[in-house]
This record gives C-alpha cells, structure tokens and sequence, in this order.
C-alpha cells in the first residue's frame, strides 16, 4: 500500500461486553485501541484494529494459557466459525474517526489431539484470537475452507482497510 506505519502497541486490557454483539465488541475494542495509542500522539490517522473468533455466538479472544489455547482449537476442530476484524481510523488532532469491521467464516477439519497439542507447544496460538493462525505451518493445514477474505483471518481485511483509508483521507468519515 506504500504505507509507512510507526507500531505503537496499545496498553487496553480486551473485555468483551456480553450485553453486546460480536461485531460490536471487535469495534469497541478496535477503536479503543486507537483512542489508546491516539493519548501518546500529537497528530496523524491512527489505526487500531481487533480480531475476535466466533463460534456458536460465543466470542473466542487470545487464550490466557497454555490449556485455554488447547480447549478453544478443541471447540473448534470439526468446525465453522466467524473470524470478525474491525479496524477504527482516529484523525488527530481533528478526532475524525471511523470504524470498519470484516467477517470471514472458516472451516476447521477434525484436529487430533496430538496436533493441537504440538501446535500450542511451539507458542505460536498463545497472542491469537481463537488460538490459531491461519498463516502458521500448523494453523494453515486446520483449515479446509474459508468463505470471505483470507487477509481478515490473518487480522487485517487489506482491501476493505485500503478502500477505507481512502475515503477517511478524503474526509468521508463518520463513525
């Protein structure tokens, strides 16, 4: 995209509001972590982003430890589920601001344990939302089918956050 970004990793802790939808919690925290980052920046189009994993209408975050990231891949083998990514622009020091969000259903093949287990053993799960990653050796080969964009399940729907940008750069944005 020719785009330079300065990574500023936002400090927000990610809860999930059960009096709203998925979607609406992955924008909240996608424009909280920008709000966030945006307390440390005098001016610039600040980008926060948030992937949640859903399934059965229950949302699946970052695993907090080693058996929560082998219990969600768990719920997961055999599966379908929704990967949900928002992304929220922040326009300082004007507070322009606009939230966006993608979903992409995935399907899972049934995952032996053994799998699973040396999956979580290399690490990699442990800052995923759902406790995987489909760029991974092992998280690509769960996957037997995605329904939507591939780039939102690795945590940014490229061409809807291009198409976006453009629009917020041109001053066509509202929450």
């Amino acid at each position: 995209m020719g785009l330079e970004p300065e990574v500023i990793p936002s400090s927000i802790e990610e809860v999930f509001d059960p009096s709203i939808t998925p979607d609406q919690n992955a924008r909240m925290l996608a424009l909280a972590n920008a709000e966030d980052v945006g307390h440390s920046v005098k001016s610039g189009i600040i980008v926060g982003a948030d992937t949640i994993v859903v399934l059965d209408n229950k949302p699946l975050g970052k695993p907090v430890d080693r058996e929560d990231a082998v219990n969600m891949l768990r719920l997961l083998s055999g599966k379908e589920h929704t990967v949900i990514t928002a992304f929220a622009l922040l326009d300082l020091p004007a507070g322009r601001k606009r939230c966006e969000s993608v979903q992409t259903i995935v399907s899972f093949r049934n995952l032996p344990d053994e799998e699973i287990e040396s999956y979580v053993s290399t690490g990699s799960p442990m800052d995923k939302a759902g406790a995987y990653g489909i760029q991974d050796d092992y998280g690509s080969v769960f996957v037997t089918r995605i329904e939507g964009c591939f780039y939102n399940v690795v945590g940014l729907p490229v061409s809807k956050f291009y198409t976006t940008l453009q629009e917020f750069v041109a001053g066509n944005s509202v929450i």
